[in-house]
C-alpha cells in the first residue's frame, strides 16, 4: 500500500470507531476527524491517483464525512442505534475495509526493484522495420516485419529527470495497451488500469554516460506471449553495471506491442506442433539478427543516434527467457557476432546440428529441473520424438559445460521467477507459475549470475559465482556432465 492509501484507510477506520462507539457529543473532535479525512481524501487522489481497489475506502470515507455533517447540523433527528445493530454495522464495515485492504495488498501499485550497479540508467525506444522480410503472422501480403526495441544504458541524468513509468504514458496508448491484455484474458479494461502508476528506475531519452571505451551489449528476448516490459528490471540491472541492453518485442508473439502511431498488435502465434515451434523460432532468430544489424548502424552513424561509437560490437551477448532463451541459444550458435549467451528456463526448439557449441553459454533452469531430469532418465523412449528431442537437448547441455559453459538450477523457483511478473502481485505465486522463493530474492540471484557470466565473457572480469557453489547463494545448484 502507498503512504496516503494507508493513511486514508486508517482515518476511515477511526471515523467508524468515532461514529459508532464514542457516545459523548464531541463536535470539535468529530469535525476535526472529518476535515482531516477530507484532506487525506483529496491528497491521496491528487498525489497518488485514483485506483479501483480503493473504491470501498473512498465510498465509506465520503459516507462517514456526510454523517458527521448531518450529525452536527442545527436541525437534526436523533437516531439511536442499539448495541446489537451497532456491532453488526461495525462488523460489516470492517469486512468491507478488510476486503479493500486485501485488494490493495494483492493487486498493488508495484515498482521495479532498484538495480545494484553504480550507474544510473537511461532508456530509449526505437521502431525498426525489416523491409527484406514479409510479415507471415498477418494476412496482409504487403506487411513487413516491424519490431519495437528498447535500449537501456548507463547515464549521468544531468538534468535530474524523474524516473519513467513502466507502461506507455500517453493515455490513449495506455488504454489501447491494457485493452489488448483485458480482451485476451476476458476481463474488464479497468482491471489493469492501475498499472499506469508502476515506475521503473530509468530515465527516458537522457544522454549516455561518456566513457573512454565502448560498452558491451546484451540482447534480451522475452518469453512466448509476454513482452519486453517483463524483463525491464534485468535490463536495468545490467545497464547499471556498464552494459547496453537491447530488449526486443517479438511482434505478434506478445500479448500487446504498441507502435508509435498508436496501433497495438496482439498475440497471433500458433505453436501446436514441433514444426510450428521451429518456424516461429526461425522468425525470432531472424528478429535478433536484424536487430544486431540495426545496432551496427546505430554504432556506425548510419542511423543517427547518441549511440554512435558507444557500442562494443566485439563483445556482444544474448539472453532470454523461455522461448526467448531458446532463441538466445539458437542465435548464439548461428551468429558469430554473439560471443556468449544465456538461456533462462527455455526448452530448445532446434537441436539438430547444435550438439557442439564453441562459445561460452549458460543454462539457468528452475528448481524442478533436477526432479524432471531424474524422471526423464526413468522414462526414456527412443521411438518418441519428444523424448528424443529432450535427449538431444541434454547432450547439448553436456557439451556446453565442456566448453566453458554452465548448467545451473535455482531451488524454489518456477518458470516465471525469471521475469518481472513475480513483482506484479503476491497472487501470482498461488497460480504455481512462480515458486516458493521470495520474488526479490529470486530476482537478485538471477541478476547476480547473469551479471557474473557476462562480466567474465564480455568484460574479462569477475566469474567467481559461475565457478561453482557459493555460500551466499545456496539455492544455486551446479549440474555436472555425468548427471545429464
Amino acid at each position: 500500500m502507498r503512504l496516503f492509501e494507508l493513511l486514508l484507510t486508517l482515518s476511515c477506520f477511526v471515523l467508524l470507531i468515532d461514529l459508532l462507539f464514542v457516545t459523548r457529543n464531541a463536535k470539535k473532535t468529530d469535525m476535526a476527524l472529518g476535515i482531516g479525512s477530507s484532506i487525506l481524501f483529496v491528497v491521496q487522489l491528487a498525489v497518488e491517483g485514483y485506483r479501483w481497489q480503493m473504491l470501498l475506502i473512498y465510498g465509506l470515507t465520503g459516507l462517514f464525512i456526510l454523517i458527521i455533517l448531518f450529525k452536527h447540523a442545527k436541525k437534526r433527528m436523533a437516531i439511536k442505534i442499539g448495541k446489537p445493530l451497532r456491532y453488526s454495522i461495525a462488523s460489516f464495515i470492517v469486512i468491507l475495509l478488510a476486503l479493500s485492504v486485501c485488494l490493495m495488498v494483492y493487486l498493488p501499485v508495484f515498482h521495479l526493484p532498484k538495480p545494484d550497479g553504480a550507474e544510473k540508467v537511461g532508456t530509449q525506444t526505437f521502431h525498426f522495420t525489416d523491409s527484406s522480410r514479409d510479415e507471415v503472422l498477418t494476412e496482409e501480403q504487403s506487411d513487413k516485419r516491424e519490431l519495437m526495441v528498447q535500449i537501456w544504458y548507463p547515464t549521468e541524468n544531468r538534468d535530474n529527470n524523474k524516473s519513467e513509468f513502466l507502461f506507455p504514458k500517453d493515455k490513449e496508448m495506455f488504454k489501447k495497451y491494457i485493452q489488448t491484455y483485458s480482451n485476451s484474458l476476458n476481463l474488464p479494461d479497468f482491471v489493469f488500469d492501475y498499472w499506469k502508476y508502476s515506475k521503473t528506475n530509468s530515465y527516458e531519452n537522457v544522454e549516455i554516460l561518456p566513457s573512454t571505451s565502448p560498452y558491451p551489449v546484451v540482447l534480451l528476448s522475452h518469453g512466448m506471449g509476454t513482452s519486453r516490459f517483463l524483463h525491464a528490471s534485468q535490463a536495468e540491472n545490467l545497464a547499471s553495471h556498464g552494459y547496453i541492453v537491447v530488449t526486443i518485442d517479438h511482434t505478434y508473439s506478445t500479448f500487446a506491442t504498441i507502435f508509435p502511431d498508436g496501433s497495438v498488435t496482439d498475440y497471433r502465434t500458433k505453436m501446436k506442433t514441433v514444426d510450428e515451434r521451429r518456424k516461429i523460432g526461425k522468425i525470432w532468430t531472424q528478429d535478433v539478427e536484424f536487430v544486431i544489424d540495426q545496432i551496427e548502424k546505430l554504432n556506425s552513424g548510419a542511423i543517427e543516434s547518441q549511440f554512435q561509437g558507444k557500442i562494443d560490437l566485439n563483445h556482444m551477448g544474448a539472453m532470454g527467457h523461455s522461448f526467448g532463451g531458446a532463441t538466445a541459444f539458437n542465435t548464439t550458435y548461428l551468429d558469430n557476432r554473439i560471443k556468449a549467451g544465456i538461456n533462462m528456463d527455455g526448452s530448445l526448439y532446434e537441436v539438430e546440428n547444435r550438439d557442439v557449441i564453441n562459445k561460452p553459454f549458460m543454462f539457468i533452469r528452475s528448481g524442478v529441473f533436477k526432479a524432471w531430469l531424474e524422471e526423464f532418465k526413468n522414462n526414456t523412449d527412443p521411438d518418441n520424438e519428444v523424448i528424443k528431442q529432450l535427449s538431444d537437448e541434454l547432450q547439448i547441455m553436456k557439451n556446453v559445460i565442456n566448453h566453458q559453459g554452465n548448467v545451473i538450477y535455482i531451488e524454489g523457483t518456477q518458470h516465471f521467477n525469471f521475469a518481472d511478473l513475480q513483482f506484479y502481485s503476491p497472487l501470482i505465486k498461488l497460480t504455481g507459475i512462480t515458486g516458493d522463493i521470495n520474488g526479490s530474492r529470486g530476482s537478485l540471484i538471477v541478476n547476480q549470475y547473469v551479471l557474473d557470466f557476462f562480466n567474465k565473457h564480455l568484460k574479462g572480469t569477475g566469474g567467481n559465482l559461475i565457478q561453482g557453489p557459493n555460500d551466499r547463494y545456496p539455492e544455486v545448484k551446479f549440474i555436472e556432465p555425468r548427471e545429464l
